[in-house]
């Protein structure tokens, strides 16, 4: 017997700030060296909340958004400082200890 699954979209799942604040931190925890995990996260969220209105909150096309954030892309650091502030993220740089 064949098994039946469905896709999953975590976007679908981000109900709350407090959802989105805790699946970033996760996803910063887990991406060690890899920027991509980072980088899709703020894909999530971004789809999570509404790509349209991060559009125009950022000044890019939604179509470069979704292609910045794809997987295949590979975005500025200027792309992705303003994606994080118009998310309501403020990005630090901390000592490693």
């Amino acid at each position: 017997m064949a098994i039946s699954t469905t896709r999953w979209d975590s976007a679908e799942h981000l109900k709350t700030e407090e959802d989105i604040q805790l699946y970033l931190e996760a996803c910063l925890s887990e991406a060690g060296d890899d920027p991509a995990l980072i980088i899709h996260a703020f894909g999530v969220i971004a789809r999570a909340r509404n790509m349209s209105q991060l559009a125009r909150d950022t000044g890019l096309s939604r179509e470069g958004l979704y292609k910045a954030l794809s997987p295949d892309g590979n975005p500025t650091f200027a792309t992705v400082a303003k994606v994080a502030k118009a998310l309501g993220f403020k990005l630090t740089v901390e000592p490693l200890v």
